[in-house]
């Protein structure tokens, strides 16, 4: 491990107003977006579709690194450029999520762990060759009667703390993903509870493992009431909280703080990210930035349906979601701004 090349590759993914591209979806996740529009479900409208991604005009101004999947690691446009190719090109790191999913937690219903520490090492290796210099690692806590348990929150945040440790060596800055999920009607302050428990243990866990925490990037959830809930918070209370939360809990050191959007609509995302960095801006030791898929990706995906006429359109808007989060990370976002894409 070199933690001068992780701290430089870190530093690279927080760097001034941009952030992270997570396209990174698993099979069935792709299948059942695509499902949604009417796509077909072909490993040829994958290939396409995230052709259209990385050939976006000027996506580089926005994205500092794309998280990408086994599959799409592979990948080439049509013209036989390789993906991953494209990115360094366009000036955005290619990373790769490394995680298998989720499966039951044994002995805790309701409850999920991540696997895929087995052969990961090998794993990181093949990737750091194929160009990756990031990787991503997504654990599920799920807020309930009687959940998440001390047992599902230490199982979650030991794999993530390995694997870090596993990435540094093999010169991968990991990017750490502790999702409370949005499921769920309990309230703001149950998830700034269970959000802080769950930070504070990930740390001690990683301090454990030995990971250097300024070769590494925190990707967590704001904290939020779940979908369900009667109460909805208003965009500055979910900014406070989310961000008291993480002054709680996150040490100075970490490289940067990368936030998914978990199911927020697209300009509620923004909207959460814009108020965080005025109303912080200055006071914390770490940059926030963005690291949304369907945030960023959904809006263009519904303009292109699987038809190649859709193609600039989709890129269009894709350029356009994640220029709002760039206008939102140097706290110049509006809902104005909107209405301008494609203008």
């Amino acid at each position: 491990m070199n933690i001068q090349d992780l701290k430089q590759i870190a530093s690279a993914l927080m760097a001034g107003d941009k952030g992270l591209l997570a396209m990174d979806e698993s099979l069935p996740t792709c299948n059942k977006r695509f499902a949604e529009v009417g796509i077909p479900l072909t490993v040829e409208y994958r290939r396409a579709y995230r052709e259209l991604i990385v050939t976006a005009p000027n996506l580089g101004e926005c994205i500092s690194g794309a998280i990408l999947f086994d599959e799409t690691i592979y990948q080439a446009t049509a013209d036989g450029v390789l993906f991953v190719d494209i990115l360094k090109q366009a000036g955005i790191i290619p990373g790769i999520k490394v995680d298998a999913g989720t499966v039951n937690l044994a002995g805790f219903p309701g409850e999920k762990v991540t696997e895929g520490l087995d052969d990961l090492r090998d794993r990181l290796n093949k990737y750091y060759s194929l160009g990756a210099r990031f990787a991503k690692w997504r654990a599920v806590i799920t807020i309930g009667e009687g959940i998440p348990t001390d047992g599902c929150i230490e199982a979650n945040t030991h794999a993530l703390a390995r694997y870090a440790a596993l990435c540094q060596e093999a010169g991968l800055v990991p990017i750490v993903e502790p999702e409370v999920l949005m499921d769920g009607d309990h309230t703001i302050e149950q998830c700034y509870e269970v959000t802080g428990k769950t930070i504070q243990k990930l740390f001690e866990q990683l301090a454990t493992q030995r990971v250097n925490l300024q070769g590494l990037i925190l990707k967590p959830n704001m904290v939020i009431a779940g979908k369900d809930c009667p109460k909805q918070n208003w965009v500055d209370e979910v900014a406070t909280a989310t961000v008291n939360c993480l002054l709680e809990s996150v040490p100075a050191e970490v490289a940067g703080v990368a936030f998914l959007s978990g199911g927020q609509s697209a300009e509620d995302a923004t909207a959460h990210l814009q108020a965080m960095n005025i109303k912080f801006a200055g006071k914390l030791p770490w940059p926030l930035t963005f690291s949304f898929a369907r945030a960023i990706q959904q809006p263009a995906l519904a303009i292109w349906k699987g038809n190649p006429e859709n193609v600039k359109a989709a890129q269009q808007m894709l350029y356009f979601r994640a220029s709002m989060n760039n206008a939102a990370r140097r706290g110049e976002y509006s809902v104005d701004k909107e209405s301008a894409v494609g203008k």
